[in-house]
């Protein structure tokens, strides 16, 4: 792959109530596209069947998981924060890619009987359902360490992919979001439930691999110290946000609009937002860390805007 998809610079709307607007989704749907694009690219040219350097029932999966659709929040955080540290944002492509590999061999993983045992990711079958435990298995160790392998031959500045690949081993780790699904599932057999311990959970679980996002974006536009301080607060604060979103919409979201099981959570015995706070408060406490990210993002001006609006996005989403 000689050159990163390159990502446009037009600016974002927000409307005077604070709500993302129709031109953002827009703008998002238009750059998911080319993330997807980026994303078949750099699959493909791991080596498919065709060549023999991986095997075809492997290969399937791994596609069948990366390809299957979503938001691509994470890699949008990373374009947009390399964006907004002045950079051309296509040229965080390649971290954007891994992150977004990364964030799906954990969905394989997490949908496994071992673990949540769904049945349905994305408005469709699991990788487990549609091929088998262990080839699901291995489609997530595949995307995991490819993920890797991306950074690692097509980041640039050269110089930033080992801090790249540095910054994603932390958060995908023991210390990260494997450190947080371990908690998870501890917390599924006390009933000693508290805030903080919850809040602990996701900002390893969920909130690591959003702030990497943000880290590498700064990392590659070669940001100063000002603006990684700043947009490590509003991955803070965005990361917590989406997670009791998720929580709310788990407790209270429509199945079909959501393409996976709803309200499994609760059966399952988790800590969640919802259960401990409430519907309204938790519904308050996602308003309020939006704010905050937002707020964490003046000294940014208007390189931001993508940012801000996106904040507003995933606190208003229903999927």
């Amino acid at each position: 792959m000689n050159e990163s998809p390159q990502v446009s610079g037009e600016a974002i709307e927000i409307d005077p109530g604070g709500s993302a607007s129709v031109d953002l989704r827009e703008e998002m749907e238009r750059e998911r596209l080319r993330i997807e694009a980026a994303l078949e690219e750099y699959l493909e040219e791991s080596g498919g069947p065709d060549d023999g350097r991986c095997p075809e029932r492997l290969a399937a999966a791994m596609k069948y998981s990366l390809m299957a659709g979503g938001k691509r929040l994470r890699p949008l955080l990373t374009l947009w924060a390399a964006e907004a540290c002045g950079a051309t944002a296509g040229i965080a492509m390649p971290a954007a890619v891994a992150l977004e590999m990364i964030h799906t061999y954990s969905l394989i993983h997490d949908d496994l009987p071992a673990m949540d045992d769904d049945d349905l990711r994305r408005g469709r079958p699991t990788c487990h359902k549609a091929f088998d435990e262990a080839t699901a298995i291995l489609a997530g160790d595949g995307l995991l360490t490819l993920a890797f392998e991306v950074v690692a031959r097509h980041q640039r500045p050269r110089d930033c992919a080992g801090d790249c690949i540095a910054i994603l081993a932390e958060a995908a780790g023991p210390k990260g979001m494997v450190g947080g699904q371990m908690a998870d599932l501890e917390a599924e057999t006390r009933d000693d439930a508290t805030l903080d311990e919850l809040e602990a959970i996701h900002r390893r679980k969920t909130g690591a691999l959003l702030s990497a996002a943000l880290r590498m974006g700064a990392t590659v536009a070669g940001a100063g110290d000002r603006e990684k301080a700043a947009l490590a607060e509003y991955g803070r604060n965005v990361g917590l946000a989406f997670q009791v979103v998720d929580d709310l919409l788990d407790a209270t979201g429509d199945e079909a609009k959501m393409g996976k099981r709803v309200g499994k959570d609760s059966g399952l015995g988790k800590w969640t937002y919802p259960g401990l706070m409430g519907i309204e408060a938790s519904r308050a406490y996602a308003r309020e860390l939006t704010a905050s990210a937002i707020e964490s993002l003046a000294v940014f001006e208007g390189r931001a805007d993508r940012l801000r609006a996106l904040a507003h996005q995933i606190v208003e989403r229903d999927h």
